[in-house]
């Protein structure tokens, strides 16, 4: 897969089929999208492409973007397991934003052919979003493209949306989340030093930080799986089975900024400074309050044995 900056740098002669939009979690009914835009490469002899955006749009249009998703490194290697040929990351600025929609669209076709464009009946371009559905349907015969409509995939006739998906996780509805999601819910951090409490108790936890707001689960305990890339002169990929823990660590009156912990099962080694991403596979239980450290270890200690049960 190719990637680009710019629409700009698409290269001259390219022939392609376009889907556009932020794609924030690359969840079932985004990839019933970019399986009608990859079908539709194919039929029309031309190459697939993907344009999205970096930062979110609502992060220069309203001033606060929604807690993501999925970070931009995930987002690439979904498209790309997804088969497209090449994505632009568009950076998303008032500039880019301020565009009349014929403007736009010249840019995507002069010295291309643009054969087709996929659309749902929520995809929108131009300033103001002012080139909806029935505007892209009647630019289609000035501009020489196909327009392919995907219908939205619903669940519980309901449609499925970033939006949607925000709500569960933050509902502690994670088997619902994964289910339309098509996978385990998963967020990437960095290793920052924490208090070594959990060292204390018999769990050493790595404790993640994270760069830019993100959609996390409800407070709580899960199994999870952890990916990461160690050190040395040949970096490796490594993963591991463990539990996290995520909340306000109330048996110790701690309140205030919620933490998310990761206790890596028969792995000990120093992983500060390291990126983990970090996948959600069960919610065990909500978080709780005990009364007695004594009583919180016995608890990790069932939580950890019911972890690798459910990840074994």
């Amino acid at each position: 897969m190719r990637r680009f900056d710019n629409v700009d740098e698409l290269p001259h002669g390219l022939r392609y089929v376009l889907a556009i939009g932020v794609f924030d979690g690359v969840h079932r009914g985004h990839r019933r999208v970019l399986r009608a835009l990859t079908d539709a490469a194919v039929r029309l002899t031309a190459e697939s492409v993907v344009l999205t955006f970096e930062p979110h749009p609502a992060a220069v249009l309203r001033g606060t973007p929604p807690p993501r998703l999925c970070d931009l490194d995930e987002r690439l290697a979904l498209f790309a397991a997804a088969g497209i040929d090449n994505v632009v990351v568009q950076r998303f600025d008032s500039t880019f934003a301020d565009q009349q929609p014929d403007a736009f669209m010249a840019r995507l076709c002069t010295g291309r052919q643009l054969a087709g464009l996929v659309m749902t009946s929520e995809t929108a371009f131009g300033r103001d979003r002012a080139a909806g559905p029935d505007a892209i349907r009647q630019m289609a015969g000035r501009f020489g493209y196909e327009v392919i409509e995907v219908p939205h995939l619903a669940s519980d006739g309901r449609t499925l949306s970033s939006t949607r998906l925000r709500g569960l996780l933050a509902a502690g509805k994670l088997g619902e989340a994964n289910r339309l999601l098509g996978r385990p819910y998963s967020v990437s951090g960095t290793v920052v030093a924490g208090d070594r409490r959990g060292r204390e108790l018999g769990y050493p936890t790595a404790n993640l930080d994270f760069d830019q707001p993100v959609a996390l689960p409800a407070d709580g305990i899960y199994a999870v799986r952890v990916e990461w890339t160690d050190r040395g002169p040949a970096p490796a990929r490594r993963t591991a089975a463990g539990v996290a823990s995520l909340g306000v660590r109330p048996t110790f009156g701690e309140g205030g900024a919620r933490i998310l912990e990761v206790s890596l099962f028969d792995i000990d080694e120093d992983l500060y400074g390291l990126r983990l991403r970090v996948h959600f596979v069960r919610r065990l239980r909500g978080e709780k309050r005990f009364a007695s450290v004594d009583a919180l270890i016995r608890q990790m200690d069932r939580d950890a044995a019911r972890a690798r049960e459910v990840l074994a």
